[in-house]
């Protein structure tokens, strides 16, 4: 499965998540987020970033409650909760801000914990 954005073919898996995280750019995001039909605001930009850096970093895909605790410090507590990013990403915080983000399939499951 390929993904075409600026005349560049971009390797994805049978899910969607691209295979090399490395040819992620901001391009590329707003066509993953379309075809999840996520219209980005400041508050998806915030999580989809946040997973950047901490990829980056790490070189692995942070856990939910590393994400709830990052929009704590930048969006304040009442952000801060699973419920809130569900209302992003209602088809959960793996599958697609991970996703958008530019990362693998994270192979644990404990991403939307």
């Amino acid at each position: 499965m390929a993904l075409e954005v600026n005349g560049n073919e971009i390797s994805l898996d049978n899910e969607g998540f691209l295979l090399y995280p490395e040819e992620w750019d901001m391009d590329i995001a707003h066509e993953l987020a379309s075809r999840e039909q996520i219209a980005m605001s400041d508050d998806h930009w915030t999580v989809v970033n946040f997973v950047r850096v901490y990829y980056e970093e790490r070189q692995s895909v942070p856990e939910a409650r590393h994400a709830l605790k990052a929009l704590r410090e930048k969006l304040g507590k009442e952000k801060a909760s699973r419920k809130f990013l569900y209302s992003l990403f209602p088809y959960g915080y793996g599958q697609q801000a991970c996703k958008i983000a530019g990362m693998r399939k994270p192979l644990k499951l404990m991403l939307d914990i």
